[in-house]
């Protein structure tokens, strides 16, 4: 089915005088952020005039352009063609294994998630192994993916207060999302394990290991896995 056979149309709001907003609603399901990944795709096999960047969100798409160049109508009616033409060759996101350690200080959180859900600490490693998570948009920070998949079991609430100084790496759930930090951060968010995978790759051209619409497969590694890796990192 195209993107012009879904029943929620697509909402255009401008944004200051060189951004166009496309909004598909405001339910968080994997059928919206399919759209905004096929636009996303679109845009970037068939860019309109004076188009500089497009920013996918849970639910929406950030459309970035040069107002010397063009105007937010005929953005607009570019995006309005886009989403009239069926997609051509869709690829599904690659899939990623991403490592973690789920033992010691490297999990802090780990104990008081197993409280909050009633499970032992090892029923809540094993939900998270079996969560099936997609990269769903981009936050604050470089490489900042924010992933859904996290099993009900194992869902708990954000923290009440951040705590400060988290490390780069860190596997951290909140509710429904899952992610895994690039820089030492604060965070309010529950930090159940570490991973020495790297997500900056370095590379201009694809600055980050994930793109919006990748799966992710998490795989438990042991701490001294986890060490060798990092020192390898390190000398590299």
């Amino acid at each position: 089915m195209g993107l012009a056979q879904q029943k929620v149309q697509p909402q255009m709001t401008a944004v200051a005088d060189h951004a166009l907003l496309v909004g598909f609603g405001d339910t968080i399901c994997d059928e919206t952020s399919a759209r905004v990944a096929a636009l996303d795709r679109a845009l970037a096999a068939s860019p309109p005039v004076g188009f500089l960047e497009s920013v996918p969100a849970l639910v929406n798409l950030l459309i970035d352009f040069d107002p010397l160049v063009t105007d937010h109508e005929e953005v607009r009616r570019s995006v309005e063609l886009l989403l009239k033409t069926p997609p051509v060759g869709q690829v599904a996101g690659r899939l990623h294994e991403v490592e973690v350690c789920y033992e010691g200080a490297l999990a802090p959180d780990l104990a008081a998630v197993a409280q909050a859900t009633g499970l032992s600490i090892e029923a809540v490693i094993q939900c998270h192994l079996q969560g099936e998570y997609q990269v769903r948009m981009y936050g604050f920070a470089p490489g900042f993916a924010y992933m859904s998949g996290v099993p009900q079991a194992i869902q708990v609430p954000r923290k009440p207060a951040a705590v400060r100084n988290i490390p780069a790496g860190s596997v951290l759930i909140a509710g429904p999302q899952c992610l895994v930090s690039t820089l030492t951060m604060p965070t309010g968010w529950s930090i159940i394990g570490r991973s020495p995978t790297r997500i900056l790759t370095g590379d201009e051209g694809a600055p980050f290991l994930f793109d919006v619409g990748d799966q992710i497969r998490f795989k438990r590694i042991a701490l001294a896995q986890l060490e060798a890796q990092t020192r390898k990192d390190s000398h590299a």
